[in-house]
């Protein structure tokens, strides 16, 4: 049976608009101790949303990533607002870059990026049933927003603008969603 490590003496050694840089003392169950760091963002966490504009076509974004320095092919997502619900933070963060809302929106997964050392979690939502709305956002820039199918799926992972791990496995959970959906 796992039985959860002791943490303690979690300390802040750098923090930015982004993250805190946290450094803590675990102690195993088995006496073992260690130190550890991890990035721990602050707020309600993200939310990543799979657009479908019918059963085959997903919306798609081209966004400046300064990670990579380039323009990434990605799903829409962004941070979820202090008393913002993920199903909500979704629907906002979609008229706000795609200008589309979605009657239809369903959590399918919260995934993490790195458990190893980062704190972060993504809900991952099915937008279904959209309708043309628009709302000022955060961006720096307009969007590219693109179709793509997921009938073409194996092709698309295999862009060279399309990186990003947690849109690769959405879109595969979207098509099998939406296929048992239609059986």
């Amino acid at each position: 049976m796992r039985k959860k490590p002791i943490l303690s003496n979690i300390k802040n050694i750098a923090t930015t608009r982004f993250f805190n840089i946290q450094s803590m003392d675990v102690e195993f169950s088995n006496g073992e101790k260690r130190q550890y760091e991890r990035l721990k963002p602050p707020g309600e966490g993200a939310v990543l949303v799979i657009p479908m504009l019918d059963d085959d076509t997903v919306l798609m974004i081209y966004e400046y990533s300064g990670g990579t320095d380039r323009y990434e092919l990605a799903l829409t997502k962004g941070k979820i607002d202090k008393g913002e619900s993920p199903i909500d933070a979704a629907n906002r963060e979609l008229i706000e870059e795609i200008g589309y809302g979605a009657k239809d929106l369903k959590l399918i997964k919260t995934m993490t990026l790195a458990p190893g050392y980062q704190s972060n979690f993504t809900h991952i939502v099915l937008a279904q049933n959209l309708y043309e709305a628009s709302a000022e956002g955060d961006e720096p820039e307009p969007l590219e927003v693109v179709e793509y199918k997921l009938s073409d799926l194996e092709q698309l992972v295999y862009n060279k603008d399309l990186t990003e791990a947690r849109t690769i496995a959405s879109l595969y959970m979207a098509k099998e969603i939406i296929r048992k959906q239609n059986v």
